[in-house]
């Protein structure tokens, strides 16, 4: 058995401990449009010149964009494309993050957080069925940068999310504060998953900033900056969760503008992505930072080997 095939297979198994609590995902009529009108702009993608990504990344938009196009998004959860990229479920390290979180003063603001609806079906953490793998791994990087702050995640005006997965961090972080405007940016097609999830998660979510929509959906860097440049003086939160550190070189120069105007910053990263140097490229970052007099540090991701926090704050 290959390494891939391998992965896989643990995978499966790994899911598999949470079957006494699937249960099938119904769609109902609004659902049913919903992804039909996905479905068509799915489509206009494909008419559309699309950006010459990298093989891995390639590989990663056209399986979502697949996705939307076969119109499977029913219990989407389930698929094993989106669990390997998208999904932490059943991993033995992450009842120590639960454990962690509920010793935390702030333990009923994570109980809600983690707590996991039905919506594509996903794997429900075998140790804690009230919740999934997912929440509580993403749930445990927002109560750790808290921990590093001097007050809490609701006094954000805005956040921006480099690469937002589903839109799970986008539709906790709403949770948190509901009147901040969220920001991912992402590609295309992930962009309609994301639509997809947070439209059925009942979040007023568009394509389009003007729209003035809680939370907005871009791809465009250009648009992103104009953004940005409209929220000057506002307090501006940046998170990129294993995102940043898996793009190329030349394309993470074209996001400098996002490091010179957000002062807070929850980033993780792995040491080593290809051939590139992620430690030492945001040891560099870090150093920016202080340098600007802002806080700044980078910390080891505990249970994660070779992967780090990068916290910012003024």
């Amino acid at each position: 058995m290959n390494s891939k095939k391998l992965i896989d297979f643990q995978r499966k198994i790994r899911a598999f401990l949470s079957f006494p609590y699937n249960s099938t995902e119904n769609l109902n009529k609004k659902d049913l449009i919903l992804i039909d009108e996905l479905h068509l702009k799915a489509k206009k993608l494909i008419l559309n010149n699309r950006k010459n990504y990298k093989k891995t990344h390639k590989i990663f938009s056209d399986e979502t964009l697949q996705l939307i196009l076969n119109k499977r998004l029913a219990n989407f959860f389930q698929n094993s494309f989106i669990q390997k990229m998208f999904f932490v479920h059943n991993r033995f390290f992450l009842r120590s993050y639960l454990d962690e979180m509920k010793k935390n003063t702030k333990w009923n603001l994570w109980k809600n957080l983690l707590i996991e609806n039905n919506i594509g079906n996903p794997v429900r953490y075998f140790l804690n069925p009230f919740t999934s793998g997912n929440k509580i791994f993403q749930t445990y990087h927002l109560k750790k940068y808290t921990d590093y702050l001097e007050f809490g995640l609701n006094n954000f005006h805005t956040v921006v999310e480099f690469g937002g997965g589903y839109g799970n961090m986008a539709y906790t972080f709403k949770k948190i504060n509901k009147k901040c405007k969220y920001i991912i940016f992402d590609t295309p097609e992930v962009n309609l998953l994301q639509f997809y999830y947070l439209k059925r998660n009942n979040i007023d979510v568009s394509f389009d900033y003007k729209k003035k929509s809680n939370v907005t959906l871009i791809s465009s860097i250009k648009q992103l900056n104009k953004i940005i440049n409209n929220t000057k003086n506002k307090k501006k939160l940046f998170i990129a969760n294993w995102s940043l550190s898996e793009t190329p070189l030349v394309f993470r120069e074209k996001f400098k503008f996002i490091f010179k105007n957000f002062d807070f910053q929850l980033i993780s990263f792995q040491k080593t992505f290809e051939n590139i140097n992620n430690l030492k490229y945001f040891q560099k970052f870090d150093s920016d930072n202080l340098r600007i007099h802002r806080k700044s540090m980078i910390v080891p991701i505990n249970k994660l080997k070779n992967n780090y926090y990068l916290f910012s704050r003024i």
